[in-house]
C-alpha cells in the first residue's frame, strides 16, 4: 500500500494495453510499492550500457534507498509508469516536477524532469514510444506542460525517441550532456508521429495473425468431425506452406500424428516455436491453454470457442478475463465465438476457418462480425467468382465473433498498406469506437475503396457479445458520417458483393455519364430509368438488335468507350435464339477485347438468367470454360452467363491477381444492381476528388476567442451543466458573429405592446412552449403585425386557441425579411465527436429525416457540400421561380458554428432555429446553447487498446 505521505489514490485510469511495433502487446501502469521485487528482477536483466546510459555512471544494482525511491509515487509529482509483459516489468519511465532552479517542487511549478529504462531484449519494440506518450499525458493531467530529459550524447536511440515524437522542442548541449526540453500540448505534428505508429502496429499485430510461419489447433478431436478437427483439415487441405501442430490433451501418448500432422498431448511438449494457435476447446478450458500459449511464446490466438459474452453476464466476465490474460502474455485475440481467418496469398495459403474450401486467391478483404454472414459473403463471392463474373478472389477473410480484442479497425489498418488488397469489404455489426474508425476509414478510402454494410441498424442495441460505446446519434446520421469520411454505404450483402465486384478489377470513373448498348431494348430502357434513378447521367441506349454478333458487341463498346461524352458503360445482353448465335466464349473474348483496346473506363455487364442457368451457375466451381448443358437439340444460348475472364484452356485454379493480364467485366443479374453499383463508385470517385483538396477552416478576425472562453469559464463555474438563457446564449453566439434577433417576453397584451414599440413594427407574435415551439403549422406564430390594435387582436387570437399566456409563453419579435427558414444544429456526441447538421426548418423536413452532416471542425468545401446535399436544397437555389438565398452568408454561419463548438469543446450542443436566409443576407430568429464539461477524447490521448 502507499504511504501516507502520499497524496493521490491509486490513479487506475492510468492502465491501459498498447501495441507495440513488432505487434505484440503489453500493459502500462503506475508503479507501486507492491513492485519492489519486479523492479530489482528487472534492473538486474538490464545490461550494463543501458544502465549506464541511465544513471550517466556504473550502477550495478539498486539500493535499497533506489528501490524505495522508484516505488513510491505520490501521484502528481512523482509519478512512475511500467510496462510489463507477463506481469514483468520490461520498461519504465518516471518523472519529478521541478521548479525553475531545477529543484523538486509541487504546482504550480509546471516543467517536470523524464527518465526512461528499457531492457534490453525489448529495445527496438517502440516500447519507450508507447511510454513517453502515456507519461506525457498523466503529465499534462497533473498540470504539467514540459518536460525536460538529460542524455549523454552516445544514447542515440533515446535521444531519437525524444526527437522523433513530434512536440515541439529545444535542445542544448552542457556538461557532456544533451538537455533536451519539449512542450507536452499535443501538436499537428505529435499527432500525425502517433498515428503513423499506431498504423504500423496495429497493422503488424494483425499480420502476425494472418501470416504465420506456424499453426497449433487446440483441441483437433481424437475422431472425425467437431470444430478442432475440422479447422485442423481445413488448414491440412488448403495447402499451409508453415508448420502445422495438433494439440490435445485427451491424445494417448503414443499417438504421433493425426491426419498425417504432428500430434501433442499439450503446447510445452512442441519443440519449435508456434506463431498462432487455434483454440477450440470449451470454455471452461480456454484460460489453461491460453496460459501454455503464453509461455510458450506463441504470438496470437483465433478462439473459436463459444460460452462468452454472447451468453450472458457470467460470459462476459469470462471474455473480459480472456483479453485480460492473453495481452498479460503480449498476445492478440481474434473472438472469442469466431469463425475463423483465411489468408489466401501464394506464400502462406492458411485456411483457420470453418469455411470447407479456401476462397480463389484475389484482391478482395473481407471483415465480417458475424460468422453466419462470413459463410454468406464466401458463398456468395465464390459462386458469383465461378460462375458469373470471374473477377472475384479473397485476399484475406477474418471473423472477428464477439471481437473482444482485434476488430475492424484493426483490420483496416492491415488493409491500408497490404499490397494484395485492392478493395475492403466489411460486415459491422456494431462499432466499437466510431470516431477512431472514421479517421481509419477516411485515410483507407483515400487509397482503397471500403464497402461496408451495418447489420442490426434499427434493433437499438449492440449485438450479445459486442460492447460499444453509446451513441445519441440516430443511423442516418452515422451513416452520412461515413459517407463524408468516403466509405460506400450500402444496405444488403448483396449490394455489398456487387459493389466490390466493380470496384476490385473496374477503373473508377471520372464522371456520372453513361453509355447503354446491348441486343435488347427493353433492357436497355430499364438500364436508363434505373440510370435516372440513381442520379446517374445516361445517354439514350444503343439497340444492337437480338441478331448482333459478337464483332458487333466489339464494335459498339469500343465507339462507346472512345465516345468522350460517356464515363461507363453499360452493356446488356439477353439469350438469343439459334444455332448462328453468339457462344459465351467468343462474346467474352469480344468484349475483353474492346475493353483492353481502350482502357480507362469501367464496364459493366446486365445479363437474363433462362433456364437451367442458375444450377449451372451455383455449380461452378472454377473460372475455366465448362461444357454446354443444353438438351439435345435446344436452341437458346445465353449470353455472357459463364465468367467474362476465363480463357480457353485456362487452368481451373486461375486467380484474380494483380499480375493478371486479362481485363475482367463484372456482370450482374439485373440492371438496377449493376446501377446501383455504378453509382456507388462514381460517388466515390467524386469523394476522392474532392479529398484531394479538402478545403480549410477558414479565420474571422470577428471571432474572439478568448472572450468566449472566459464568458464559458464563468458560466460553467455555476455547475456541472446547464442550458444558456436567452442572454447569455446572444452574448456567446456574438463572440463568434452569430447575431440572433431578439425577442421580448410578453406575458400580458400591455407587456405585448410594449415590446413592439420596443421593438417598432412589423412584428411577430410567437408561443414559445415546447409543443408549440418551431412549429408554426400549428397555427402558433402570428406574422407582420403591423400595428398595436392587430398586435392585440392576435394576442387574444393565440389565448383563446392554446390556453393562458403562462401556458404558451408568448414572445414578441420584429419582423426578419422573407427567406427560406433553414435550422443549424451542432451536437458533440460521446462516441462519434463533434457534428454539424443542417436542414430546413418545418415538419416535412423532419418527418423525411432530411438533414444533412458534417464532422467539426467543417471546412469551407464541406459547408458548400452540406447546404447542396439536402433533398430539398432546391428550394434554397430558385425552385420555380423562387429568389434564389444568399448562400455564401449561409455558408459562413455553419463555418462560425463550427469553429464555436471545435474551440470550445465545452458547447455540447447549439441550436439555430429558425434561420430565414433571404435573398441578401439571413437571420437568426431562436437560438440555445447548452453548456457542459467536454466528454474526453481518446483519440488525443496516448495510443491504448480498447478496455471492455
Amino acid at each position: 500500500m502507499q504511504s501516507a505521505l502520499d497524496r493521490h489514490a491509486y490513479p487506475a485510469h492510468w492502465e491501459a494495453d498498447v501495441v507495440l511495433r513488432d505487434g505484440g502487446t503489453a500493459r502500462i501502469r503506475p508503479i507501486t510499492v507492491d513492485d519492489a521485487e519486479r523492479l530489482v528482477s528487472f534492473y538486474e536483466q538490464v545490461s550494463d550500457e543501458s544502465k549506464y546510459y541511465r544513471f550517466f555512471a556504473p550502477y550495478p544494482r539498486l539500493s535499497a534507498k533506489d528501490v524505495h525511491r522508484f516505488t513510491h509515487h505520490d501521484f502528481v509529482d512523482r509519478v512512475g509508469l511500467a510496462a510489463t509483459v507477463g506481469g514483468e516489468f520490461i520498461a519504465t519511465v518516471r518523472y519529478d516536477r521541478i521548479g525553475a532552479d531545477g529543484m523538486p517542487a509541487s504546482a504550480p511549478a509546471d516543467e517536470a524532469e523524464v527518465a526512461f529504462l528499457v531492457q534490453d531484449a525489448h529495445q527496438g519494440r517502440g516500447v519507450a514510444s508507447a511510454l513517453l506518450e502515456h507519461i506525457g499525458a498523466v503529465a499534462r493531467e497533473r498540470g504539467i506542460r514540459r518536460f525536460a530529459a538529460e542524455v549523454l550524447p552516445a544514447n542515440n536511440k533515446m535521444i531519437k525517441v525524444f526527437t522523433d515524437a513530434g512536440y515541439t522542442q529545444k535542445r542544448s548541449f552542457e556538461d557532456g550532456v544533451v538537455r533536451l526540453e519539449f512542450d507536452l500540448e499535443p501538436t499537428d505534428r505529435s499527432l500525425a508521429v502517433q498515428y503513423a505508429r499506431e498504423q504500423r502496429a496495429e497493422a503488424r499485430s494483425v499480420q502476425r495473425l494472418l501470416v504465420p510461419g506456424s499453426v497449433a489447433v487446440v483441441g483437433a478431436g481424437r475422431t472425425p468431425g467437431g470444430v478442432g478437427r475440422s479447422v485442423l483439415g481445413n488448414i491440412r487441405d488448403a495447402g499451409f506452406t508453415g508448420r502445422l501442430y495438433a494439440v490435445n490433451r485427451a491424445f494417448p501418448d503414443d499417438l504421433k500424428e493425426l491426419d498425417g500432422v504432428p500430434a501433442h498431448r499439450s503446447m510445452p511438449d512442441i519443440d519449435e516455436q508456434v506463431d498462432l494457435a487455434v483454440v477450440a476447446v470449451p470454455a471452461a478450458y480456454v484460460p489453461e491453454v491460453v496460459a501454455e500459449c503464453g509461455e510458450h511464446g506463441v504470438q496470437g490466438l483465433v478462439v473459436l470457442s463459444a460460452g462468452y459474452a454472447e451468453s450472458g453476464p457470467d460470459g462476459r466476465e469470462r471474455q473480459r478475463e480472456l483479453v485480460r490474460q492473453a495481452r498479460a502474455y503480449g498476445m492478440r485475440i481474434i473472438g472469442p465465438n469466431a469463425f475463423g481467418i483465411i489468408n489466401t496469398s501464394a506464400g502462406v495459403r492458411l485456411n483457420a476457418s470453418l469455411a470447407p474450401e479456401m476462397p480463389r486467391p484475389g484482391r478482395i478483404g473481407l471483415f465480417a462480425q458475424s460468422g453466419a454472414i462470413g459463410i454468406a459473403l464466401l458463398s456468395r463471392l465464390h459462386r458469383r467468382g465461378g460462375g458469373v463474373t470471374g473477377v472475384t478472389g479473397v485476399s484475406t477473410f477474418v471473423s472477428s465473433g464477439n471481437r473482444a480484442d482485434v476488430s475492424g479497425n484493426d483490420v483496416l489498418q492491415y488493409w491500408y498498406d497490404d499490397p494484395d488488397t485492392d478493395v475492403a469489404l466489411m460486415y459491422l455489426e456494431s462499432i466499437g469506437n466510431p470516431r477512431k474508425f472514421n479517421r481509419l476509414a477516411r485515410r483507407t478510402a483515400a487509397a482503397k475503396p471500403l464497402v461496408v454494410v451495418q447489420g442490426a441498424r434499427h434493433g437499438g442495441a449492440a449485438p450479445q457479445g459486442h460492447a460499444v460505446r453509446a451513441t445519441r446519434l440516430p443511423h442516418a446520421t452515422v451513416s452520412a458520417l461515413l459517407r463524408q469520411a468516403g466509405v460506400i454505404r450500402v444496405d444488403t450483402i448483396t449490394e455489398l458483393v456487387d459493389a466490390g465486384l466493380l470496384l476490385a478489377r473496374q477503373p473508377l470513373p471520372t464522371g456520372p455519364r453513361v453509355a447503354i448498348l446491348g441486343n435488347s431494348e427493353s433492357l436497355g430502357l430499364l438500364t436508363y430509368d434505373a440510370c435516372l434513378s440513381e442520379g446517374l447521367r445516361p445517354l439514350p441506349p444503343l439497340d444492337l438488335t437480338t441478331g448482333a454478333s459478337a464483332a458487333d458487341f466489339h464494335e459498339a463498346l469500343s465507339h462507346a468507350l472512345a465516345d468522350e461524352r460517356c464515363d461507363a458503360v453499360v452493356v446488356t445482353a439477353i439469350p438469343a435464339i439459334g444455332d448462328a448465335s453468339t457462344g459465351d466464349a467468343e462474346l467474352a473474348q469480344a468484349l475483353r477485347s474492346a475493353a483492353e483496346q481502350v482502357p480507362g473506363k469501367p464496364v459493366l455487364v446486365v445479363h437474363v438468367e433462362l433456364g437451367g442457368l442458375a444450377e449451372a451457375l451455383s455449380a461452378a466451381a472454377s473460372t475455366a470454360p465448362q461444357a454446354d448443358r443444353k438438351a439435345p437439340g435446344a436452341m437458346i444460348r445465353p449470353h455472357p452467363i459463364r465468367p467474362l475472364d476465363f480463357q480457353p484452356g485456362a487452368p481451373s485454379e486461375q486467380s484474380d491477381t494483380a499480375q493478371s493480364p486479362t481485363t475482367l467485366i463484372p456482370a450482374y443479374p439485373a440492371a438496377e444492381r449493376a446501377v446501383r453499383a455504378l453509382a456507388e463508385a462514381v460517388n466515390y470517385a467524386q469523394w476522392r476528388r474532392d479529398a484531394a483538396d479538402p478545403g480549410k477552416v477558414p479565420e474571422y478576425e470577428s471571432i474572439d476567442e478568448k472572450g468566449a472562453a472566459q464568458l464559458i469559464g464563468g458560466l460553467l463555474a455555476r455547475g456541472q451543466g446547464l442550458t444558456l438563457g436567452t442572454d447569455e446564449t446572444c452574448d456567446l453566439l456574438g463572440k463568434y458573429g452569430i447575431e440572433v434577433h431578439r425577442a421580448l417576453h410578453a406575458p400580458t397584451p400591455d407587456a405585448a405592446a410594449d415590446a413592439a414599440r420596443t421593438l417598432g413594427y412589423p412584428v411577430a407574435l410567437k408561443a414559445t412552449a415546447p409543443h408549440l415551439r418551431h412549429r408554426a403549422d400549428l397555427g402558433g406564430v402570428r406574422l407582420d403585425l403591423a400595428d398595436e390594435e392587430q398586435l392585440r387582436r392576435a394576442y387574444a387570437e393565440l389565448t383563446g386557441l392554446f390556453g393562458r399566456p403562462e401556458e404558451l409563453r408568448p414572445v414578441v419579435q420584429s419582423m426578419a425579411p422573407r427567406g427560406v427558414d433553414t435550422v443549424v444544429r451542432a451536437v458533440i456526441d460521446p462516441a462519434a465527436g463533434a457534428v454539424l447538421s443542417f436542414g430546413l426548418a418545418g415538419a416535412a423536413s423532419q418527418l423525411l429525416g432530411d438533414m444533412a452532416h458534417r464532422l467539426i471542425p467543417v471546412t469551407d468545401r464541406e459547408a458548400t457540400s452540406i447546404v447542396r446535399s439536402i433533398r430539398t436544397a432546391p428550394l434554397l437555389f430558385g425552385w420555380r421561380g423562387s429568389a434564389p438565398v444568399d448562400m455564401p452568408s449561409l455558408e459562413e454561419l455553419l463555418l462560425r458554428v463550427s469553429r464555436l463548438v471545435d474551440d470550445h469543446p465545452e458547447v455540447v450542443a447549439v441550436t439555430l432555429e429558425p434561420v430565414v436566409v433571404a435573398t441578401h443576407g439571413l437571420s437568426v430568429l431562436g437560438a440555445s446553447v447548452r453548456l457542459a464539461p467536454p466528454p474526453a477524447r481518446d483519440d488525443l490521448g496516448p495510443r491504448t487498446l480498447p478496455t471492455y
